[in-house]
């Protein structure tokens, strides 16, 4: 199989998600928001797939671009846990970053994808 970036990459990103939401429901017994992260968190690799699977140009296209949502709804939640200080810093930061590199990413193929 082909290498893919993205694919690797937003796989990689939902391990991460999942071992933050075992952290968080375990030790900070914080069960609502970090709920919303692993679903959106893990929704983002899965949509890849889907795409990767496309049967169009458009299927493709329409499944990065919910891919790219929820990309962005996993960095809204990211800022939140942050904020009301259940994501110290050392954690925050380099998830943020992770999620930031995935939907300049995504941004980049759904906008290439156009042309």
């Amino acid at each position: 199989m082909k290498k893919n970036v993205v694919r690797e990459k937003s796989f990689e990103f939902a391990i991460r998600i999942i071992n933050l939401y075992k952290n968080l429901t375990q030790e900070k017994k914080e069960f609502v928001l970090s709920k919303q992260l692993l679903r959106s968190g893990t929704s983002v690799g899965a949509n890849i797939e889907e795409a990767i699977g496309g049967i169009s140009k458009a299927d493709f296209r329409a499944k990065m671009s919910i891919s790219y949502k929820e990309i962005r709804e996993t960095i809204y939640w990211l800022r939140l846990l942050h904020a009301t200080d259940y994501l110290e810093e050392q954690v925050f930061e380099p998830m943020f970053a992770e999620a930031d590199e995935l939907g300049k990413l995504l941004y980049t193929i759904i906008d290439s994808s156009k042309r």
